[in-house]
């Protein structure tokens, strides 16, 4: 079937298309039943099915007889270690952590808390959880220690599972500080923390409840895959809510094991035995899906990186890591080829390396903006693959569907809606819009496998913040529009939409144009407060490495330009030039800060911050320019 067909097909009878994909895996009881409703009213697939996630990933592979082919490769220019694991090899290591787990009294339903860095030990642990049936709840390591109880109350782990430190670049964290602060302040008491020592930080286990990972390991027996419920939860990962207190997101093991192999093999055309990255994180729901199970489910070699796209040692580590793999698909964050294009404007790096292996780069996480777009098509010459997707729902609403049907890139565009994917653009009244209105991106219920069943301990949050607002439909929350080929242009949070005297105008859509100016390396466009127009729009720019230029040039010239392209009623006036934007660890730009940094409100400073300094930067810069309660 093409692409139409398919699509028409899971909107046709979702039910029967599903239940067909789930043939497709190794069901310890095969699912008869695709859809059906939970007591609190929500669409659950493959009630009836069992199965074990762990099982799928590795344990199926060694059964076939594909044991000895490569499952994870180990790369960590930040220590210089490397490591590979066969499907065999990680299979007896998964075995032997989750006969750890067991020992300290884990057991089906139970959650395990990971605090961790990216070592093969964090994809270990995510498995030996999934085998004995446990909750993993990754959080993300050197989080904040108030962030890291708040976690451990909502979740309440049996055990912690934690390293010794982590490392950023050339900067060593302690994680037992950061640990220990946390479950002073939690309210829950984890029974057991087991902490990894890594060389380049000994962490003191004075605690009763601190262990050793490798004396634990030393003394544990293997232990064998327990059969779950396909309804019955896989992990918890948590995302920032705007009340404050994050959201735990919920996932199925039976819905996501089969999202993950029809992802794999659709969005990104892999087959097994062929080697993928994603270049994230195990603490991001990306390093979930395809670092450890997307890969591992679909039979393929998955790369585990400890390092950043530049300074380890430099912008071509990226392209070192391809060359060395044979990597067929990359998978990375917009952010991250805009820190190379900043450090290696020709991608005169790129071209010291053999990138024969490496046939499609997929970009998500935030918007993908056209100008970093054009420079890895010209540079690369391979297709650059903008995809659309969020926590909740764990793999990609909108992609360019290439397992399927290929399609002409349109630069902004996500593409098209993934099969199962049933996209609406609906105005605020719940009205459909038509080709290029702009309004509220919506799913149109069932939901397909793989995405949230619930919001942990808070089912009404998951219903008003999801269901509610327009009844029938999931609200993703994002803004934007298709055209008239049905491509989806997503052009950011609905709350990044401002109301200039009355128009109500996207600030993605001036950052794209922003970012088309030839000395910018990246920006960000905020709307604020402005006594006469309501709001009115403030450009932040980093310029390239290398280029000199004055503020008031580059001011003058973007402001033509968007006047140009966007037009007068967006009443740009200001672009300030600033060293760097402050980010997420995930590279998104926290924008909701610079709006309250800005207007004069207050705000806490997130723990997902990568460097809290940028804030001060940031606050002189408006200082300068006479924007904020610093002016």
């Amino acid at each position: 079937m093409n692409y139409q067909q398919t699509f028409d097909s899971t909107v046709r009878d979702p039910a029967a298309f599903w239940l067909d994909q789930a043939r497709g895996l190794d069901w310890f009881v095969p699912p008869r039943t695709g859809l059906s409703t939970d007591a609190q009213g929500v669409s659950r697939w493959f009630a009836d099915g069992v199965l074990n996630t762990a099982h799928l990933a590795l344990d199926v592979h060694v059964t076939a007889g594909n044991g000895e082919r490569t499952a994870l490769i180990y790369d960590s220019p930040v220590t210089g270690a490397r490591a590979s694991y066969s499907y065999r090899a990680l299979r007896d290591a998964v075995a032997l952590c989750s006969g750890m787990l067991r020992d300290l009294g884990v057991g089906k339903g139970d959650r395990v808390l990971l605090y961790m860095p990216m070592i093969p030990e964090a994809v270990i642990a995510m498995l030996a959880c999934a085998r004995l049936g446990a909750v993993h709840c990754v959080v993300f390591g050197g989080f904040a220690a108030h962030e890291l109880a708040v976690r451990i109350d909502d979740c309440a782990p049996k055990v912690v599972l934690s390293a010794s430190c982590g490392i950023e670049v050339d900067r060593v964290i302690p994680y037992q500080p950061i640990l220990s602060q946390a479950l002073k302040a939690a309210r829950h008491r984890p029974e057991r923390c087991v902490i990894l020592q890594r060389p380049q930080c000994a962490a003191p286990l004075h605690h009763p409840r601190d262990l050793d990972w490798h004396e634990q390991l030393a003394a544990a027996r293997p232990a064998d895959c327990v059969p779950v419920a396909a309804t019955d939860p896989l992990y918890i990962l948590y995302t920032s809510g705007t009340t404050g207190k994050p959201k735990g997101i919920v996932r199925d093991n039976g819905g996501h094991a089969v999202a993950m192999g029809y992802s794999m093999a659709t969005i990104y055309n892999m087959a097994p035995g062929e080697v993928f990255w994603a270049a994230s994180d195990v603490g991001w729901v990306v390093g979930h899906s395809y670092i450890v199970y997307g890969p591992l489910i679909s039979g393929c070699t998955t790369v585990l990186y400890e390092g950043k796209p530049v300074r380890t040692p430099d912008a071509g580590a990226f392209w070192r890591v391809v060359a060395e793999y044979g990597v067929k698909a990359l998978f990375a964050a917009p952010t991250a080829f805009r820190a190379i294009r900043k450090e290696d404007p020709e991608a005169s790096l790129a071209a010291r390396h053999d990138l024969s292996s490496l046939q499609y780069l997929f970009l998500a996480g935030e918007r993908l903006d056209p100008p970093t777009y054009q420079w890895l098509a010209a540079h690369l010459g391979r297709p650059v693959l903008d995809h659309w997707w969020q926590t909740e729902t764990g793999w990609a609403i909108a992609a360019n569907p290439i397992g399927i049907e290929a399609f002409a890139t349109r630069p902004g565009s996500a593409t098209l809606p993934v099969p199962g994917f049933d996209v609406h653009i609906l105005d605020d009244n719940g009205a459909p819009l038509g080709p290029h209105q702009k309004g509220n991106i919506c799913v149109k219920l069932p939901l397909p496998p793989g995405c949230l069943a619930t919001v942990w301990n808070n089912h009404p949050r998951y219903e008003a913040g999801y269901m509610a607002r327009f009844p029938g439909y999931y609200l993703t929350g994002d803004g934007g529009y298709r055209d008239e080929d049905g491509y989806l242009f997503v052009m950011g949070r609905t709350d990044d939409v401002i109301n200039v005297a009355g128009h109500r105008l996207s600030t993605g859509e001036m950052e794209e144009v922003v970012a088309a100016h030839p000395a910018v390396a990246e920006c960000v466009v905020i709307g604020i407060a402005d006594g006469l127009r309501g709001q009115v729009p403030l450009a932040l720019a980093v310029l390239k490495d290398g280029m000199v230029m004055e503020e008031t040039a580059l001011e003058a010239e973007v402001v033509l330009m968007v006047r140009e392209q966007v037009g007068a009623l967006a009443c740009l006036r200001q672009v300030l030039m600033v060293r760097r934007l402050p980010k997420t660890r995930s590279g998104k730009i926290l924008r909701a800060i610079l709006r309250k940094l800005a207007d004069g409100e207050g705000f806490e400073v997130p723990s997902t911050i990568d460097d809290p300094t940028v804030l001060d930067e940031i606050r002189g810069d408006f200082a300068r320019r006479g924007i904020g309660p610093g002016a």
